[in-house]
C-alpha cells in the first residue's frame, strides 16, 4: 500500500499539502513503484496533530481521488469523518481506512450502506494526545479485545466480514515496549482470521530503536515491513515501496527455494 500524504503536517515530510497536481504526481509514483493500492490521507493523524476541518479535508482530497479513477489499483482513503467515507465512496474509494474502527457516531452506517473495504485500527486515546502516557496491563489481549469488539459492531450494522482488515495501530497511543509487543505477537491479534495491514513505515518506534531521524529511516522501515509480512501482515502500508518489494521479493524466494 503506497502512502499518498495530502496534508501540510505530515510527519515523514513527505506531505503535499493542498497541491492536488502534486499528490497525483505523488501517487503515479507510488503506482510505478509498485504499489498495490494507494492510501490517500488528508487529515494528519500523527501524535500532537490538530484535527482538520471537514471542508479543508474534502477540499484536498477529492480532487486527487477524482483524478485517480481508474488508475488500475484499488484506491482507499485514510479518515474517520462519516461525511467524507460517503463523499469518498461516491467518489470511487475501494476502502476506508478509519483510525477510530467506525466509533465516530454514524461511521458504522456511512461504510455499512456501501460494499468497500473497511480497515477497523486499534488507537489508545486520540490523535492530539495519544503519545502523553500510554498504559495498557497487556497491550495485546487489549488490542485483540478492541478488535474484536469493533469487528461484531461492524457485523452487527452490516458490514460483511469479508469487507474487513485489522491494523493493531503502530505508534498510535503505544509506547516503543507496546509495539514491539504487537509486532512480535501479530499472529496472536488474530479475529477470526482476518487480514491484518501493518503501517509502521518511517514511524518513531524506528527512530528510538536506530536513533536515526525520520528522513533515514527506509532501511528500518523495509525491515519492519519483512518482519511484519513474517508474522502475517497481508497489506503493508509504506512510503517506499520500489524497496519494501525489492525486499519482500528476497524474503518470499527464500520461503519458496
Amino acid at each position: 500500500m503506497g502512502i499518498v500524504n495530502l496534508t501540510p503536517d505530515s510527519f515523514s515530510g513527505d506531505g503535499v499539502a493542498s497541491d492536488a497536481e502534486r499528490a497525483i504526481t505523488r501517487a503515479r509514483a507510488q503506482l510505478a513503484a509498485g504499489a498495490d493500492l494507494l492510501d490517500l490521507g488528508a487529515e494528519s493523524s500523527r501524535p500532537g496533530a490538530i484535527p482538520t476541518s471537514l471542508d479543508d479535508e474534502l477540499r484536498r482530497l477529492l480532487p486527487v481521488l477524482e483524478a485517480l479513477d481508474g488508475c488500475g489499483v484499488p484506491v482507499s482513503v485514510d479518515t474517520y469523518k462519516p461525511a467524507v467515507m460517503r463523499a469518498a465512496i461516491a467518489y470511487g474509494a475501494a476502502m476506508i481506512n478509519d483510525i477510530y474502527a467506525l466509533r465516530m457516531p454514524d461511521a458504522l452506517a456511512a461504510v455499512a450502506e456501501s460494499d468497500c473495504a473497511v480497515c477497523l485500527m486499534h488507537m489508545q486515546g486520540e490523535p492530539l494526545t495519544m503519545q502523553q502516557s500510554p498504559d495498557y496491563r497487556d497491550v495485546v489481549a487489549e488490542v485483540r479485545d478492541f478488535l474484536a469488539a469493533r469487528v461484531a459492531a461492524a457485523v452487527a450494522a452490516g458490514v460483511s466480514p469479508q469487507r474487513l482488515l485489522l491494523d493493531p495501530g503502530f505508534g498510535f497511543g503505544k509506547t516503543l515496549e507496546h509495539n514491539l509487543r504487537l509486532l512480535r505477537h501479530l499472529p496472536d491479534l488474530s479475529v477470526g482470521g482476518l487480514p491484518f495491514l501493518a503501517g509502521i513505515s518511517r514511524k518513531s518506534m524506528l527512530g528510538s530503536i536506530t536513533g536515526r531521524p525520520v528522513e533515514q529511516r527506509m532501511p528500518a522501515s523495509i525491515a519492519a515491513a519483512v518482519v511484519a509480512a513474517q508474522r502475517g501482515a497481508r497489506i503493508l502500508r509504506v512510503h517506499d515501496v520500489a524497496a519494501t518489494r525489492d525486499a519482500l521479493a528476497v524474503w518470499s524466494a527464500v520461503e519458496r527455494a
